[in-house]
């Protein structure tokens, strides 16, 4: 009888990653009913005069951003569960590293879903891991289209 091999902590890193972003956004209020009322304040610019700039696009974004992320991190976990690692069986001189392969695409392991997602939601190289949403982001001011025009004074 073989014993259930440890988690990859690379994959089980990732697992709570993914697990942390969708117990934070089922905790979020929905800014859907909130968006609504803020659209019928935006101004002649199309912004709404508040400490930041909220474009009508933005607003559309924050309606349908905390259904969209939740949908998005049980995506993640669920292709996280379909592509984990196992032991590909072949013979081995090393019994303590074996070599495995992927439940779902029999890639070694790690294989390219595992490695692109891994990518993308793991934490960047050269910065901590944190799970903390950084506290200010910098938006830059929107582009003025070439069919807008100027207001005159």
């Amino acid at each position: 009888m073989k014993a259930d091999k440890p988690e990859d902590p690379q994959r089980q890193g990732l697992r709570e990653h993914l697990e942390t972003i969708l117990v934070r956004t089922e905790k979020a209020t929905s800014w859907h009913d909130e968006a609504g009322h803020l659209r019928g304040l935006v101004n002649h610019e199309g912004y709404v005069p508040i400490r930041t700039r909220l474009a009508v696009e933005d607003l559309e974004f924050l309606a349908g951003a905390r259904a969209e992320l939740l949908r998005f991190a049980e995506l993640g976990l669920r292709l996280l569960d379909l592509h984990q690692p196992r032991d590909a069986g072949g013979i081995t001189s090393d019994t303590a590293h074996p070599i495995l392969r992927c439940r779902s695409c029999m890639w070694r392991w790690p294989c390219p879903t595992f490695r692109a997602m891994s990518e993308s939601f793991g934490a960047p190289r050269d910065q901590p891991e944190t799970t903390a949403l950084p506290e200010t982001t910098v938006r830059p001011e929107p582009v003025r289209r070439e069919t807008e025009l100027p207001e005159s004074a």
